[in-house]
């Protein structure tokens, strides 16, 4: 990997710090935000030498299912008038599922939603024990961080993969 390469992965994991603190703050992670980690990716792609087909076609294939996968569940949730993720959460997901083989993508799932549960559980505690008077909204955006740093840690810094396979 080249050192744009490492470069643009330590861009993306500044605006996955930068969107999980929004989130806690503001309970709302920006478009230019998702916009820029989306559009940066083909960047990525060419920095890595990621071919144009099959490498970028099924790349983007991906993003589409992932995308649909997405507003079902957004739509699902709007019919049920249940928030289940918030619409800046939906694009922070869409725009990582550039940058994330469907492996990686299915990783960054199964942690994110790991830390999402512990992050649930100490909202409700907290709700629980403070009694705060406004009613809040959980900040998945930062479980979604999270599990994006994890899979930037053990797939894309060097010397990973050797780790991840002695594991």
């Amino acid at each position: 990997m080249s050192s744009i390469s490492y470069g643009l992965l330590v861009a993306l994991a500044i605006a996955l710090v930068f969107a999980a603190f929004t989130d806690v703050r503001r309970r709302q992670i920006d478009n230019w935000l998702n916009a820029a980690i989306a559009l940066v990716a083909p960047l990525f792609w060419w920095a890595s030498g990621l071919d144009l087909w099959p490498g970028v076609g099924w790349q983007l294939i991906f993003c589409a299912i992932v995308s649909a996968i997405l507003i079902g569940i957004a739509y699902i949730g709007y019919r049920i008038n249940v928030l289940i993720l918030g619409g800046g959460d939906i694009k922070l997901l869409a725009a990582l599922s550039l940058w994330f083989t469907p492996l990686s993508y299915i990783q960054m799932l199964l942690v994110m939603s790991l830390f999402g549960g512990a992050l649930a559980v100490a909202f409700v505690l907290r709700r629980v024990i403070l009694k705060p008077k406004t009613p809040g909204r959980l900040p998945y955006g930062v479980a979604i961080a999270f599990g994006s740093l994890w899979v930037l840690a053990t797939h894309y810094l060097p010397g990973a993969a050797t780790a991840v396979q002695a594991a």
